[in-house]
């Protein structure tokens, strides 16, 4: 046990004396794997067993051996410390053993410094060993006297050929030695000689000295070398020599090569840039993700009449006159990544205004960090003054073609009445007792009659589909019953001239079709017509069968042949212009405007189709167009039986609600449905629909698709999911709508619609639709009208209830101008789509147009076309109140 524990291993070990002293050994501080360690060796040494412990560290003392070893001891806080420990054994008068005395040193600095000794010399024995240093020692003279493998390595000689031979300064540049000597020379004012005393001179004066130099090879080639100079000296500070370390500079001088040029192209690249930059037409700058403006072009600069350095650390929404919205735009591009087409108006320093349209995106640097908006704007102030001279000239234009239309029924009116006049009196002659001079002469005047009756015809409906005034219908219809309508119109003709005349329909092609079979009629007659006019012997056929194009699967395609005098290749691309026929003669012999056609390929696209002309002269023509059908429901059904063919029960008393806000509509849809057993509510707007749908049961609802607070579509999802939530079944909803354009049938539908019908909608076609898609079907008596009183009491009704529609009409021209001051163009769009749906169902197809034209001015805030159509609308209602005819 420790006896004694002085103040030098308190505070070598971290113990206070007390802690120790008869508590434990020094065994117990020290390293235990040193104790087995040291047991071991002892044991092997000695040839006795030796305990790892305090035994093993006071063995040899115990045995009057001199002991001195190494020890690592173990501080209280854990930390290690290296000591030499000297042991001697205590003994008595009578030489026992009473005790040991361990003196201990911390071993720790002698430890460091053994091994930076180690290094030292590992370190001084690689570098002078090293093969990628070059370590040239020479004496007071220059004559090498060491040169180590890296100098062999490095020039090619080997160290017996140079030691004692020659100075480094003989495989040295003499040409940058010389150099070298000169600027020695100037710079410490000493005249230095050429050769080995221009690589030394500085060092010999204790100068520090690393430059550059070209050293040559024992081959003969050259490589640049960064070498250091440092004299050695005696310890009397004499010079005995001169060590040079030299390394070889050809990687470095690669590299700096290197990157001058890296940075010769990169300047060309900031060039080129640039360049770009400043060529562009547009406005170009670069903002940080805090709207501070770091660069710009000079386009930026003629824009906003400051110069780049003005610029640059400016905010960027400072150069617009809506400075929040230049800063919104920023905040968008960094949310989103980029905008397109974005416009403000920049604000140039004179207070010169331009309107420009900005596309902006992020950018980042190479490690996807965020530095900011790069931003172009374009001068759009041009391109705004054309589109608003493209719009006021499509004005003109629409307005000039409504002149031209108007102009044209107004002729086709006046012409129309005397021509009623001189057929009628023609047809009275040819039934009186006439000579044969006179039937002739009759027979011409009708002729004549017939055709420039079907010329002013042929000019109005060409007019129609130029101005796009011509609307398509969509009813069902059977196509085998009107082929043979339509061959019957045609027949007469044909066998005036012994044609064989042969329609045919091919098998798979279904009978029961929906489109507009007035204007397939149209188009049939034509050609049927032109192929028997150019025919004078042989056959005319007609021939349906699916279009073999398969774009379309419901397309059929017609097709008119003939055997007559066709038409040469040269003329077959004019056929279908206006005024045109292929031969000019053929107007004289055959007669005709050369119109037919033209009107049938301009109705034949109205339709979706196409057509065309295969044709040989003296042989014969085929005119061919294919338009796509739908198939009706009907075709899928049973055929019904004939009106009258057994006991039927009369109409159900449905209730039936009615969604319109348009009062005028309103009027139109309860006198159309006055005399029939159905019940009718009306709601004003969509959201009162939905709860009067909740409250009430009701068999069927007609549903205005453009209404306030509440459109009629949203109306319709909600009621869909209203039933579904309530477990009941889908009531009946028929979309009514002012606007037919493409997609309008199928956004209803897809809304939960069950059909889709367009204002001004016709009384039979309103009635039929309720009949057909109402929940409650039942057929009519035998003799009954299944459509109530017929159409004659509901047209009396409307007029006489037309008076007090044109008044409401004024009193909508009125609020519309009101609404146009204020600037409510939402107002006139409502007011405008309600003309348009009324106006027609009154008999007033121009309040319809007069509607349609308001409602597309003002759904984009035109004032000035608005304030024209609203014009228009008085003048027409003056016109009606002085007497004038509807038009």
């Amino acid at each position: 046990m420790i006896q004694i524990f002085n103040v030098g291993a308190e505070r070598m070990l971290g113990y206070a004396a007390s802690e120790v002293m008869n508590t434990i050994t020094p065994a117990d501080i020290s390293d235990p794997q040193e104790l087995i360690a040291r047991a071991e060796a002892l044991s092997a040494e000695l040839g006795t067993p030796i305990t790892p412990g305090f035994e093993a560290l006071v063995f040899k003392a115990s045995r009057g051996i001199e002991d001195i070893y190494e020890l690592t001891y173990i501080r209280k806080d854990g930390t290690r410390l290296p000591a030499v420990v000297s042991v001697t054994a205590l003994r008595d008068a009578q030489d026992s053993i009473i005790g040991y005395l361990l003196i201990g040193t911390d071993n720790t600095a002698r430890k460091e410094a053994e091994e930076a000794l180690l290094k030292a010399g590992a370190l001084q024995s690689a570098i002078f060993n090293s093969a990628n240093f070059s370590s040239i020692a020479t004496d007071a003279k220059g004559v090498i006297q060491i040169f180590n493998v890296g100098a062999e390595r490095m020039l090619g000689y080997t160290a017996a050929e140079v030691m004692n031979k020659i100075t480094p300064a003989d495989f040295s540049d003499p040409q940058e030695l010389i150099v070298r000597a000169e600027a020695l020379s100037a710079e410490l004012a000493t005249s230095i000689t050429p050769g080995f005393e221009a690589l030394v001179f500085k060092a010999s004066r204790g100068i520090e000295d690393i430059y550059e130099l070209t050293k040559i090879r024992k081959d003969g080639t050259r490589f640049p070398a960064l070498v250091s100079v440092t004299a050695l000296r005696d310890p009397q500070g004499a010079i005995i020599g001169y060590l040079l370390i030299g390394t070889d500079n050809t990687a470095r001088k690669l590299v700096e090569a290197e990157r001058e040029k890296s940075d010769l192209r990169l300047r060309d690249q900031q060039f080129y840039t640039r360049s770009l930059i400043e060529s562009n037409i547009d406005a170009l700058m670069t903002i940080d993700p805090a709207g501070i403006i770091t660069d710009v072009n000079r386009q930026t600069e003629a824009l906003t009449g400051c110069t780049r350095d003005e610029l640059i650390g400016a905010p960027f929404k400072d150069c617009f006159t809506d400075p929040a919205r230049a800063e919104a735009g920023i905040k968008r591009v960094l949310a989103e990544n980029s905008i397109t087409d974005y416009e403000l108006t920049a604000r140039a320093r004179d207070g010169k205004q331009t309107v420009v349209s900005y596309n902006a995106t992020t950018f980042y640097d190479r490690s996807r960090t965020l530095k900011g908006v790069f931003a172009a704007a374009r001068d759009v102030t041009e391109r705004k003054r054309v589109e608003v001279e493209l719009q006021q000239a499509k004005a003109a234009a629409e307005s000039a073609s409504r002149t031209k239309s108007d102009f044209l029924a107004s002729m086709s009116h006046e012409i129309r009445t005397p021509m009623n006049a001189i057929m009628g009196i023609a047809d009275l002659l040819a039934k009186t007792a006439l000579t044969p001079e006179q039937d002739k002469f009759v027979q011409i005047f009708r002729r004549s009659g017939d055709n420039l009756l079907n010329l002013i015809n042929d000019i109005l409906d060409l007019s129609k589909v130029e101005a796009s005034q011509l609307d398509l219908e969509r009813t069902d219809f059977s196509l085998s019953d009107h082929l043979e309508k339509v061959m019957e119109m045609v027949a007469p003709r044909a066998q005036e001239k012994a044609l064989t005349l042969v329609c045919e329909i091919a098998p798979g092609v279904s009978n029961d079709l929906v489109g507009d079979p007035t204007r397939l009629r149209q188009v049939l007659l034509n050609l049927l017509g032109n192929a028997i006019k150019f025919t004078q012997s042989g056959s005319v056929s007609l021939r349906v069968e699916p279009d073999e194009d398969g774009a379309v699967p419901t397309a059929l395609r017609f097709t008119v042949t003939d055997t007559g005098i066709g038409i040469a290749d040269d003329k077959l691309v004019r056929v279908f212009e206006r005024f045109t026929q292929a031969d000019s003669s053929t107007t004289r012999r055959f007669g005709g405007s050369g119109l037919g056609l033209t009107i049938s390929r301009r109705l034949v696209e109205l339709m979706g189709g196409r057509i065309w002309v295969e044709s040989q002269v003296d042989e014969g023509s085929l005119f061919a167009f294919a338009v796509p059908f739908e198939v009706s429901v009907a075709a899928k059904s049973p055929v019904a039986a004939p009106v009258g063919a057994g006991p039927e029960a009369p109409l159900p008393a449905l209730r039936i609600l009615i969604a319109e806000d348009s009062p005028d509509n309103c009027t139109i849809a309860l006198a159309y449905l006055e005399d029939t057993p159905y019940l009718v509510d009306v709601a004003e707007t969509g959201v009162l629909a939905c709860q009067m749908f909740k409250k009430g049961r009701y068999d069927l609802v007609l549903m205005d698709r453009q209404m306030p607070a509440m459109d009629g579509l949203t109306a319709t999802r909600t009621i869909r999911a209203w039933e579904k939530a309530n477990g009941r079944a889908p009531t009946p909803i028929i979309a009514l709508t002012a606007s037919a354009l493409k997609g309008d049938r199928e956004s209803c539908l897809a809304a939960g619609c069950t059909a889709y019908l367009t204002k001004p909608i016709k009384q039979e076609v309103l009635l039929q639709a309720i009949k057909d898609h109402s929940a409650v079907k039942t057929p009519t008596l035998p003799g009954t009208d299944a459509l109530g009183a017929g159409p004659s009491r509901a047209a009396q009704r409307l007029a006489d209830r037309t008076p007090a529609y044109l008044e409401n009409c004024r009193l909508n021209v009125i609020s519309m101008l009101a609404a146009l001051d204020c600037g409510d163009f939402q107002a006139v769009t409502i007011l405008g789509h309600n003309l348009r749906g009324s106006g027609g169902g009154f008999g007033f197809q121009m309040i319809t147009d007069i509607g349609a034209g308001l409602e597309q001015a003002a759904d984009v805030a035109d004032s000035a076309v608005s304030r024209r159509w609203i014009g228009e609308l008085s003048s027409y209602l003056d016109h009606l109140r002085a007497g004038g005819r509807p038009h």
